[in-house]
């Protein structure tokens, strides 16, 4: 259950990162979790863990619209 515990300790997370370099370091971050948390869904089955996933998904999708820049 640390997984989940870090998981949630992102999602509450204040997203004020200055420097794309803080962007890119959050945004592999978030994705190692969500890998992380695929793995442990797949044996679990818990919807409360996709529901995890799709929360951040979205915020790693907000950070990297905001590595790419806005057109």
């Amino acid at each position: 259950m640390e997984l989940l515990d870090r998981a949630q300790e992102f999602e509450n997370r204040n997203f004020a990162f200055k420097t794309s370099s803080e962007r890119i370091l959050a945004s592999r971050e978030v994705k190692s979790l969500i890998l992380e948390l695929n793995e442990f869904y797949k044996t679990k089955n818990d919807p409360a863990i996709m529901d995890q996933m799709k929360r951040l998904t979205l915020i790693k999708q907000k950070i990297e619209k905001r590595l790419k820049g806005r057109p």
